[in-house]
């Protein structure tokens, strides 16, 4: 069976920054698109811990921190960095077409444990 994937278009890239978030809804779903120097990279915008918006976190490298509470998460994997509890936040296939941002929000995945973290990270430094 072949997976179709639905590719929207959300904005420019130049729309956001390097190493900020925006925050965007799309079909009922609040994302956040962050640019890291020129890769973009989508997750859900609300911090798992407290519903904080990710989107207005610092981001530090690979990842961004909670505004509220100081969570942090890694933006390739959605897992929680020395988080005191286990948590993670859905990540979303993102591209970037003739200077535009497409996000497929029906193949966002969610991963639960470092093990599968370590797999598609890799995976993911393959691809770059």
């Amino acid at each position: 069976m072949i997976s179709q994937s639905n590719w929207l278009r959300v904005t420019p890239s130049e729309n956001i920054p390097s190493l900020e978030g925006r925050s965007v809804q799309i079909g009922g779903r609040e994302i956040a698109i962050f640019n890291l120097h020129g890769r973009f990279v989508t997750i859900e915008n609300k911090c798992p811990h407290k519903g904080g918006p990710l989107c207005d976190g610092i981001v530090s490298g690979t990842t961004v921190v909670c505004p509220l509470h100081g969570w942090r998460f890694d933006l390739d994997t959605g897992l929680a960095v020395r988080a005191s509890l286990p948590a993670c936040v859905t990540t979303f296939p993102t591209r970037v077409e003739d200077g535009v941002i497409l996000v497929d929000i029906d193949h966002g995945s969610r991963i639960e444990s470092e093990e599968t973290a370590a797999s598609s990270l890799a995976q993911i430094r393959l691809q770059d």
